[in-house]
């Protein structure tokens, strides 16, 4: 690959606006993981079960992501939709401040933000599945994929410190102020994009059905089908052990918060790493077998960390190691996987496909955090982490036989012939 198509991106101030408007985002993002739960607990003296269901009403709106999606592929441009997705959010997060020096703060009120905000979320996300393919070219998908990709990374990795720093020196409430802000700028930055709107369906069929005809399309694409079935395998079990893993570090492993949080940190770094080389990664060994390698190492990873041992700073290497090596892996599952999606689905039903995928995909997440819960209590936390790392690797088998492990370049990739139906 020359340097001039390598570098194209960079050079190209469409995409650098978008990676801004992105990458600010995406640091509002932590702040808010980190806040939401800390204003619950620390101003409102919330139980752990009410913790529990602040997390779920988080993820709540993705079980709608099937009906908004295709919601939204019924609209041609899909622009407007994420400025309002994002003014929205800065709306809904500013009335957390307003409303704790009124006094006025409550629980319910938390839970109703976290549902909305997830919704105007879910909607961002669906109309991006569309406005992707338009702002950068097909050859360019797994660039672009990368570089955003390791945006996120980034956010990850010195998110949490600047939401920590943000509580800790200013409070929760203040921090929202400066998370609704970074929407702000996001919203700012996408209203500045000269895109056209793409093709939408045309079809005076009710909301319903044209739902039911996206979660068709995904169910019976020879790509999708299989994709789907692995990344929901993954995040279940994956999701098994994210809700255990700092209650396993702070008391199995008798870990401090901080120590805790630096071996996260360090961790991070991996996705940063799995994020620029994955897209490289590809094009040496191809997208199928580096897609495949991610299935089994990502959830696999947490094996490390569960079975640590010895000297306080040999278990602070072994967690920090566990979740190096799964960002890492996680990067080389998503970046190329996210890149042959939108190289075989087609233009009108990318948003409904996105809605389709998600609400099974992201859907599956709080049950996955239940279940580890209840394991957790029932069997033991450690082994539920090895429980989760085994189940994980399960994931891989629905790529066997499928063309994803098969396939190797991007370039020649198609949309298959839509059904009549569909």
């Amino acid at each position: 690959m020359s340097t001039t198509t390598a570098t194209s991106l960079w050079r190209d101030r469409r995409f650098r606006t978008f990676w801004s408007a992105q990458g600010v985002s995406e640091f509002g993002d932590r702040i808010t993981e980190l806040a939401l739960p800390l204003i619950a607990v620390t101003l409102l003296d919330a139980s752990p079960s009410q913790v529990g269901f602040l997390t779920a009403a988080v993820w709540l709106p993705n079980l709608a992501s099937l009906f908004i999606g295709a919601w939204v592929d019924h609209r041609r441009d899909k622009r407007p939709l994420m400025i309002a997705a994002d003014l929205t959010r800065t709306v809904l997060l500013l009335t957390l401040p307003v409303a704790f020096w009124l006094d006025l703060l409550t629980l319910g009120q938390l839970y109703a933000v976290a549902i909305l905000a997830g919704t105007a979320h879910v909607v961002f996300n669906t109309a991006y599945a569309a406005f992707f393919v338009r702002l950068v070219d097909r050859d360019q998908f797994l660039e672009a994929n990368s570089k955003l990709s390791a945006t996120r990374s980034i956010s990850f990795m010195g998110g949490p410190a600047v939401g920590g720093l943000l509580v800790q020196w200013l409070s929760a409430p203040i921090a929202f102020v400066v998370d609704a802000l970074t929407f702000v700028f996001s919203a700012v930055q996408i209203s500045r994009l000269k895109i056209g709107p793409g093709a939408s369906e045309e079809s005076s069929e009710p909301l319903l059905k044209r739902a039911a005809a996206g979660m068709r399309y995904v169910l019976k694409h020879p790509y999708l089908s299989r994709s789907l079935a692995c990344a929901t395998t993954v995040n279940f079990f994956n999701l098994m052990s994210i809700a255990l893993l700092v209650l396993f570090a702070s008391r199995n492993l008798g870990l401090s918060a901080g120590t805790i949080g630096l071996a996260f940190g360090v961790g991070a770094t991996g996705g940063l790493l799995g994020a620029v080389t994955a897209s490289p990664l590809s094009r040496r060994f191809g997208a199928g077998p580096v897609i495949a390698l991610g299935a089994v190492v990502f959830p696999g990873a947490i094996a490390i960390a569960a079975l640590a041992g010895g000297p306080t700073w040999l278990k602070a290497v072994a967690v920090a190691a566990s979740e190096f090596i799964g960002a890492f892996a996680v990067m080389c599952f998503d970046v190329p996987l996210n890149s042959l999606q939108a190289a075989v689905i087609h233009d009108h039903m990318r948003s409904r496909v996105a809605g389709a995928f998600s609400s099974i995909n992201y859907g599956i997440r709080p049950l996955g955090a239940v279940a580890g819960g209840f394991l957790g209590t029932w069997i033991g936390v450690r082994e539920t982490l090895l429980v989760s790392a085994a189940g994980g690797l399960l994931s891989v088998l629905w790529l066997v036989g499928s063309p994803i492990i098969r396939t190797r370049s991007l370039d020649d990739l198609e949309p298959p012939p839509l059904q009549p139906s569909l």
